[in-house]
């Protein structure tokens, strides 16, 4: 998600909420849903495969029915669903409103992944058998895109993993995307700042799949089409010359899997595990009436040389077999450790 709104929409919330008040159902309804069709039909990444002609009266149709604004959006499942709108997502403060998401079969992950993603797993940095670096990047989701913001969230995950680099030998590093579901890819990437070095990382195309925007990093800033838009504060030497391992799984999935892209073309980089989840196209923030988001998906992902991938096929594939409870005895770590190991 690139697109800076920030905190206006939360501070204006209550604003938006007392004006609702003064409406009927059904003038809230029809406010909400003109907004919702003007933004997918001015920048939806898809949207001249869709017959609008069609699915907007119907959908209008549909929610006549409707004596509560809250209940009129479970038609925005049913909206998205019909446009192939599988990445885009509308929030408030408490909900988020999508399409049907991929069914992932329980045969797809092992009792070890849901047990630790039961425990709605945070970052961490640490070292295994006292040489290998262990970086486990989670999914971050957060509507304030301000640069203090996203400088408040990268800088102390950066901080850990210099940390690391200064007081241990390490001889090469694993990072773990396995429960990255996605949201934002800032406060990631910077904070792997050390590996990714001064380089092109990623880029957007656009529905011909040409490049677009060009984002990279350099000497700790986040620039985009040369523009500088986010920093954290480097230390130390870089790593972008080190054996990394990126471990990735089914669920690893759209700011994941830009994390995942921002290492393809890298050196010294092997990728393990399954492939990812397939959301490999961009969002952006656009407001809503009513102070509600939308996530609303206008370009596809690149890798650093323009390539897109509609999932990320790992190198070396190793179904489940985790063990976060012991993570040596994990066989994609074990495969990572081979890797590294290999002189």
């Amino acid at each position: 998600m690139k697109k800076t709104l920030g905190i206006f929409f939360i501070l204006s919330l209550a604003l938006h909420l007392h004006a609702q008040e003064k409406m009927t159902a059904q003038d809230s309804i029809k406010v909400f849903y003109d907004g919702l069709f003007s933004a997918l039909k001015t920048g939806y990444l898809y949207k001249k495969n869709v017959d609008w002609k069609t699915v907007e009266p119907e959908t209008k149709q549909n929610l006549t029915v409707y004596n509560s604004f809250k209940n009129s959006l479970g038609e925005i499942k049913i909206l998205f669903d019909k446009i192939g709108a599988t990445h885009c997502g509308v929030y408030d403060q408490q909900n988020k409103y999508a399409a049907t998401a991929k069914i992932i079969s329980k045969d797809d992950y092992s009792e070890q992944w849901k047990k630790k993603y039961g425990t709605k797993p945070s970052f961490e940095a640490k070292v295994l058998n006292e040489k290998y670096g262990y970086i486990l990047m989670p999914g971050m989701l957060f509507f304030d895109t301000s640069p203090e913001n996203i400088h408040k969230i990268a800088q102390p995950l950066y901080d850990q993993i210099a940390d690391l680099k200064t007081k241990h030998e390490i001889e090469g590093w694993i990072i773990d995307l396995r429960f990255n579901t996605g949201g934002n890819s800032t406060p990631m990437l910077l904070s792997l700042y050390d590996f990714l070095g001064d380089n092109e990382i990623w880029g957007s195309l656009n529905v011909n799949k040409k490049t677009e925007n060009r984002f990279k990093l350099k000497k700790g800033k986040y620039i985009d089409n040369s523009k500088i838009v986010l920093y954290i504060n480097p230390s130390g030497a870089l790593l972008d010359q080190a054996k990394v391992a990126v471990i990735t799984n089914r669920f690893t999935a759209s700011s994941g899997e830009v994390t995942a892209l921002a290492f393809k073309g890298r050196p010294s980089t092997l990728f393990i595990g399954e492939s990812t989840y397939g959301a490999t196209t961009g969002n952006i923030f656009w407001p809503l009436p009513f102070g509600m988001t939308m996530a609303l998906t206008t370009s596809y992902d690149s890798d650093r040389n323009g390539n897109y991938y509609e999932k990320i096929i790992p190198d070396i594939v190793v179904l489940k077999q985790d063990n976060f409870d012991h993570l040596l005895s994990d066989k994609k770590i074990q495969e990572a450790i081979k890797f590294i190991s290999v002189k």
